[in-house]
C-alpha cells in the first residue's frame, strides 16, 4: 500500500482556496463541454491535495480517470499524453480569458502529470474591449422564449410550442450552431447576451391576440452592434391555431435563409431532388464518405448507385459517386487506373444535370487536380464552385488540399481550411487537414495542437493518429511517434497506409529490424490488393535506401497517386530536394 505523503506547504495553507479554484475552473465555459478534461483535472487535483501528486503516473490516470482496463499499456495507447495536451491548452486558454483576474493558477506543467497550483496577484481590469470580437462565429444563434403579450397569459403553450419548432427547423443547417440557453436579468444588454451565451444573432418575438386569431411578431438582432436584421408579422387565423407553430416556425426560417444564410446556402442545405428515397440514399452515402475508412469509402458507392437508380437526374449523387471514388483512390484502396474514369465520368455529369451545384463543381475540379494535374483549369472550377456556394465546406477544403497545396500556396490553403472548418466545426478529416497544412507550414507545434483537437473530437479516426505520428516524427520524438502509429494501426489494421507510417517511424527510431518486418507485410499485402508505390517509397527513404525509394516514387508517377501532390511541402520528401532525380520525378505533376 502506498505511503500517504503531507501535501506541499502552499497547498496545505490553501487548500480551501485551490479546490474553489478547481471549482471555478470546472464550471467556467472554457470547461463546459469537455467532460473527459474535466474529469482529468478533478483527479489530479484531488490527488495532488491527498498528498498522492507523485504517484500520479500515465497508467494511474489511463485506468482512474479514462476507463482503461488493467492491461492498459501507454506504450500503444497514448490517449493520457494526447489529453494532458489538450488540458493544458484548454487551461492556457480559460487563463487568457474567464480566468485572466483569478487569484490561483493552475498549471500542468510538461513532462508529468502532477499539477502546480500557484498565488498570484490580482490585476486590476484592462481597459473595455470590443464585446462582439469574442463571437464565435456569425453562424451562431439563439432563439429565445416568444413573450406572451396578450391580456389573459394563456398562451404560454403556444410560444413555447412555437420556440421549439425554431429551433429544430434550425438545427437542420448544419453550419448553424444553435444555442441551448435561456435569458438571465444579468446578462444586461444585447451585446453582453452575446458575449455570455456566445451567440452573434439572436430570434425573439411576442405573441398577441387579434381579430380572429393570433398575430406573432418575430426579430433577428445582431448581438454585435444591438440592431435589427429583419422583423417579420404572421396572422394567424383562429382555426389554424393548431398547426400554426410548426407553420410560422417555416415562414421565419424561410426568411432567415436570405438574410442569415445567404441564398446559397438554402439551396446547399435543401432537399434539391423530390425522390425522397434519392435524397436518403445520398445522405447515407454521405455519412460513410466522411468515415474515412475502407469499408466506409465501399458503402458510400453503393448508396450514391442506388441513389442514382431512384433518380438518375439527381445531380448530387453522381457529385458523391466521383468524390467516393477519387477517395478509394486517394486512400490507397484501389489502383487510381481502376477508378479515375468512373470518378471523372460521375463528376462530369453531375455538372451538366445541374450546372449551379457547388457540390459538382468542386467534384470536377478534384478531377482536375488529382487526375489531370491542371492546376489553373481546377482553380477556376473551385472558385466556380465557392462563388456558387460560399458555405459548402467541401469546396474549401479540398481547394486547400487539392490545389493549392500542391502549388505551394500553403498561406492560402491555411486560409480556407480556417473556412471549411468554421462551416463544419465536427468533421473530422477537416480537422485533421488543419493539421496537415499547420505541418506542411513547418509550424509543429501547431499541428500538434491540432491533432490533439482531432482526437479529441473523433478518438476512433485513424487519420489524426497518422498525422500525429508524422508530427511526432518531424520532432524527433520517435517514441510518441511509434505510439500514436501503432493506435492508428490499431484502428485500421488492414490499411496499407498506417502499416507504412509506423515503419517509417520505426525505421527513423533506429528500430530497422521491426521496420523491415513490417515492409514484407506491406510486400505480402501488395500481391493480393493495391498498395500505393508512396507508401513503400516512405518506407525505404526512413531507411536510408534513396534508390529503391525514388524508383517507388517514379512508379507512383505512373500511377498518379494522390500523395504526390504534395511532394514539394511534405517534409518526409525533405531530404530529396536537392536531388535532381527528385526534380525529374516532379517535373511531369507540374510542381517543378
Amino acid at each position: 500500500m502506498a505511503t500517504r505523503r503531507a501535501a506541499p506547504a502552499a497547498a496545505k495553507q490553501s487548500i480551501k482556496a485551490t479546490r474553489a479554484q478547481l471549482d471555478r475552473i470546472l464550471s467556467s465555459a472554457t470547461f463546459q463541454q469537455v467532460d473527459r478534461l474535466k474529469r482529468f483535472l478533478h483527479f489530479i487535483v484531488s490527488e495532488y491535495l491527498e498528498g498522492r501528486g507523485d504517484e500520479l503516473k500515465e497508467y494511474v490516470v489511463g485506468v482512474q480517470v479514462f476507463g482503461k482496463e488493467s492491461s492498459f499499456d501507454p506504450r500503444t495507447d497514448p490517449i493520457v499524453r494526447v489529453q494532458a495536451r489538450r488540458l493544458r491548452a484548454r487551461l492556457e486558454r480559460y487563463y487568457a480569458a474567464e480566468g485572466e483576474h483569478d487569484e490561483w493558477i493552475v498549471e500542468l506543467p510538461k513532462g508529468g502529470y502532477t499539477p502546480l497550483v500557484r498565488h498570484r496577484e490580482v490585476r486590476g481590469p484592462e481597459p473595455h474591449r470590443s464585446l462582439g470580437a469574442s463571437l464565435t462565429s456569425r453562424n451562431t444563434i439563439a432563439v429565445f422564449p416568444f413573450a406572451d403579450n396578450s391580456a389573459e397569459g394563456d398562451l404560454r403553450h403556444f410560444v413555447k410550442s412555437l420556440r421549439q419548432e425554431i429551433v429544430h427547423g434550425l438545427t437542420r443547417f448544419k453550419s448553424l450552431r444553435v444555442v441551448a440557453a435561456e435569458p438571465r436579468e444579468t446578462f444586461g444588454d444585447l451585446r453582453d447576451i452575446g458575449v455570455q451565451l456566445d451567440a452573434a444573432v439572436l430570434i425573439n418575438g411576442g405573441v398577441r391576440r387579434s381579430a380572429g386569431g393570433l398575430r406573432v411578431t418575430a426579430q433577428a438582432i445582431d448581438t454585435g452592434s444591438g440592431s435589427y436584421v429583419w422583423s417579420e408579422a404572421v396572422d394567424v387565423p383562429a382555426t389554424e391555431m393548431a398547426a400554426a407553430p410548426e407553420r410560422i416556425a417555416q415562414t421565419i426560417l424561410e426568411r432567415l435563409k436570405p438574410d442569415l444564410l445567404e441564398p446559397d446556402q438554402a439551396r446547399w442545405m435543401g432537399q434539391p431532388t423530390q425522390n425522397l428515397a434519392a435524397h436518403n440514399l445520398y445522405l447515407q452515402g454521405r455519412y460513410h464518405l466522411n468515415q474515412r475508412t475502407e469499408e466506409g469509402l465501399h458503402k458510400a458507392v453503393e448508396f450514391f448507385e442506388k441513389a442514382i437508380v431512384e433518380d438518375a437526374h439527381y445531380a448530387l449523387a453522381h457529385s458523391g459517386l466521383s468524390d467516393a471514388y477519387a477517395l478509394l483512390a486517394h486512400y490507397g484502396v484501389l489502383a487510381p487506373t481502376d477508378v479515375w474514369t468512373k470518378a471523372a465520368s460521375s463528376a462530369t455529369t453531375a455538372v451538366m444535370l445541374d450546372g449551379n451545384s457547388a457540390e459538382a463543381h468542386t467534384s470536377l475540379a478534384h478531377m482536375k487536380a488529382t487526375q489531370e494535374w491542371d492546376w489553373a483549369a481546377s482553380e477556376r472550377e473551385f472558385q466556380r464552385a465557392i462563388g456558387l456556394n460560399a458555405r459548402c465546406p467541401t469546396a474549401h477544403h479540398w481547394y486547400a488540399m487539392s490545389c493549392l497545396v500542391p502549388m505551394g500556396r500553403l498561406t492560402d490553403a491555411g486560409e480556407q481550411m480556417a473556412i471549411a472548418q468554421a462551416l463544419d466545426p465536427v468533421a473530422s478529416i477537416i480537422a485533421r487537414d488543419v493539421a496537415v497544412i499547420h505541418l506542411y507550414r513547418g509550424a509543429l507545434d501547431a499541428a500538434l495542437e491540432q491533432c490533439d483537437h482531432t482526437i479529441e473530437l473523433n478518438p476512433h479516426f485513424p487519420p489524426a493518429y497518422l498525422t500525429l505520428g508524422v508530427v511526432q516524427e518531424q520532432l524527433q520524438d520517435y517514441d510518441e511517434a511509434v505510439a500514436a502509429l501503432q493506435r492508428a494501426v490499431h484502428l485500421s489494421p488492414e490499411t496499407p497506409r498506417m502499416r507504412a507510417g509506423l515503419a517509417r517511424a520505426l525505421a527513423r527510431s533506429g528500430r530497422q529490424q521491426e521496420a523491415r518486418g513490417i515492409l514484407r507485410t506491406l510486400e505480402e499485402q501488395a500481391r493480393k490488393r493495391y498498395v500505393s508505390p508512396v507508401e513503400f517509397a516512405t518506407v525505404h527513404l526512413a531507411l536510408d535506401e534513396v534508390e529503391t525509394g525514388l524508383k517507388y516514387l517514379t512508379r507512383a508517377v505512373k500511377d498518379r497517386c494522390f500523395e504526390l501532390l504534395a511532394l514539394n511541402v511534405d517534409p518526409r520528401f525533405a531530404s530529396l530536394r536537392k536531388d535532381p532525380r527528385f526534380a525529374k520525378i516532379v517535373r511531369p505533376v507540374g510542381l517543378a
